[in-house]
């Protein structure tokens, strides 16, 4: 099973990039290959994906949730994957996101790409789109500070 582990810094303060993450729904702005997600209630969602030309639909569930602190989740259907974010206050005004991903390679496309670390270089770049997104907003486009154990 891959394990993909990127991080970056973002000069936006814990509790902003926080609750930017907590908006599922835009992450087809910073993330790529995603058509939609779908809030379909607190600790659930459902996503559209077309990466390399293979489209697919998934549910995840939030396992853990701490506010400023980590999001972890794992698909309830679809591909098996599973992973957490962690946010790490770094200063006032930087925080270090931290994104661990372990999901199963299915066909050999995907387990060629996973060798040669295609999958890691998505998730970097995602992480490089997202710290663009907020550094260039400044503040959250909403929030969710629920607690999920």
């Amino acid at each position: 099973m891959p394990t993909i582990e990127q991080s970056i810094d973002v000069d936006v303060p814990v509790t902003t990039v926080y609750n930017q993450w907590t908006q599922f729904e835009s992450f087809p702005q910073f993330m790529g290959g995603v058509e939609s997600i779908t809030q379909l209630d607190d600790t659930r969602t459902h996503w559209r994906t077309k990466i390399g030309g293979v489209e697919r639909e998934f549910d995840a569930e939030i396992t853990e949730q701490h506010p400023d602190e980590r999001v972890a989740w794992k698909s309830v259907d679809g591909k098996t994957h599973a992973g957490v974010v962690t946010f790490h206050r770094l200063s006032d005004t930087t925080t270090r996101i931290m994104v661990q991903i372990d999901w199963a390679a299915e066909s050999l496309t995907e387990k060629v790409g996973a060798v040669v670390g295609v999958d890691d270089a998505q998730v970097k770049g995602d992480l490089k789109r997202f710290k663009e997104f907020i550094e260039a907003r400044g503040t959250e486009t909403g929030a969710w500070r629920g607690d999920v154990s």
